[in-house]
């Protein structure tokens, strides 16, 4: 998998990508990345890749010449995804389409400012995401918010295989269970005894319990949408 990443500080990536499973899907070439800065493709001598907004109104917007020139040097550039507060959210099935295509490239646009000018989304037929209902200074951390969810999933990435994601939170259908591990008891708390007790059964319904609680408890929309 591929990512073309297209923002105007290329300093930031891989960031937070270049450690844990996802960096070392990275070394091994399960996934890789190519930066591009913005600026390159700059209207005039200062690098400015934005101006004021048409109609008036407060906040500069990057203007499409300077964009669609960035766009239009990369040689292939498969879904362009531009994160926004506009677009459905990302959730997990919908990370998991994206993660189905292992050999795909996706073309990442982090927007500043105000936001990108809207003949941008047209021109380029581009997607609109939004990782949550907050506003972020731009779409860098977006980016690798993506990106981490989505490599994550191919084969190979999480040791264990696809076992090792199956029983996440979203994947069993709501949130998961409480974890526990060694010692079985710390500062006078207890692991429950029914996970030392070695019946599987028994164990897969206290989970199965308890994931339904606290969802119903914290997330009750995600059981309105089983």
């Amino acid at each position: 998998m591929h990512f073309n990443i297209l923002t105007i500080f290329p300093e930031m990536f891989p960031g937070t990508l270049g450690g844990g499973v996802v960096g070392r899907a990275l070394e091994r070439g399960i996934w890789s990345y190519d930066v591009i800065n913005i600026r390159d493709f700059a209207y005039n001598n200062y690098g400015s890749v934005d101006d004021e907004q048409f109609g008036g109104g407060k906040g500069m917007v990057m203007r499409p010449d300077v964009l669609g020139a960035a766009l239009d040097s990369i040689e292939k550039r498969g879904r362009v995804i531009y994160f926004s507060p506009r677009g459905p959210r990302l959730e997990q099935s919908i990370v998991r389409d994206f993660a189905a295509a292992p050999d795909a490239t996706y073309t990442l646009l982090c927007g500043r400012y105000e936001g990108i000018d809207q003949r941008i989304i047209e021109e380029y037929d581009i997607m609109e995401l939004s990782i949550g209902d907050y506003i972020l200074s731009g779409g860098e951390i977006a980016a690798q918010v993506f990106v981490d969810s989505t490599v994550r999933l191919i084969d190979n990435v999480v040791g264990g295989g696809t076992d090792a994601t199956a029983n996440e939170s979203f994947e069993i259908g709501g949130l998961e269970w409480p974890l526990y591990t060694r010692p079985s008891a710390w500062r006078g708390r207890n692991v429950p005894e029914v996970l030392l007790s070695g019946h599987h059964g028994n164990i897969e319904r206290w989970r199965k319990q308890q994931s339904d609680e606290i969802t119903k408890e914290r997330r009750p929309d995600l059981i309105k949408e089983k």
